[in-house]
């Protein structure tokens, strides 16, 4: 196991984010700092922390039909749910109740939701959750799929960012840059990490980690 740095958020109480220096490989770049965000999103009192700071971006001020949650943020995602309920969201669906949504993934990565979620999407408005964002790449592609289906994104939350906005949408996020000034990232090909003949510590995405030995 990786030994990890306690990160406390300076604007929402109980909210912890677990972070371990080294040079990791995600989906879309290379970092120097990996986000361990295996008990924020699965255990229940901070899960339900994160849901409680992810709500207060939005409240009832946003009306939600729908919540995507991408990268094991499910837990999350139901909390948030009955947060949105209790601040007055007002949402189309005819029970009065939101649904909580993941994207299944093809051969080539794609993400796709099969024909019985189709009264999940189609004019629904969505709120898209995600452990981390470090380039947008997922988040655009997860718009671009959502919007497919018929469905619109009115709000993106995610636990870390270390961007503020992807296609002029603002990204509301707990944790960004500026509670870890010392977080890089790097295409693949221009890693300053690789480039200093660095080992890669692990290989992660917003599910975990795993290490090379």
């Amino acid at each position: 196991m990786l030994e990890y740095t306690k990160l406390e958020s300076k604007h929402f109480r109980n909210v912890i984010l677990r972070v371990v220096p080294g040079h990791f490989v995600t989906p879309n770049s290379h970092t120097n700092y990996l986000m361990d965000m295996t008990a924020i999103m699965r255990r229940q009192a901070e899960a339900q922390a994160v849901a409680s700071a992810m709500c207060e971006f939005f409240g009832s001020s946003t009306s939600v039909d729908t919540i995507c949650c991408l990268e094991g943020m499910e837990v999350v995602g139901a909390y948030l749910a009955n947060e949105l309920t209790r601040a007055g969201n007002i949402s189309k669906n005819a029970h009065k109740t939101l649904y909580i949504i993941s994207p299944e993934y093809g051969i080539n990565g794609q993400m796709i939701f099969r024909e019985n979620m189709d009264m999940m999407l189609v004019n629904k408005n969505v709120l898209l959750i995600l452990a981390t964002a470090t380039t947008g790449k997922t988040i655009a592609n997860a718009a671009e799929t959502l919007n497919h289906y018929g469905a619109k994104v009115v709000g993106i939350s995610a636990i870390f960012s270390a961007c503020t906005a992807i296609d002029g949408f603002p990204i509301h996020s707990i944790f960004d840059q500026s509670d870890l000034p010392a977080y890089r990232s790097w295409k693949s090909h221009d890693c300053k990490l690789c480039k200093q003949g660095m080992k890669v510590t692990a290989i992660c995405n917003g599910f975990g980690y795993s290490q090379l030995r």
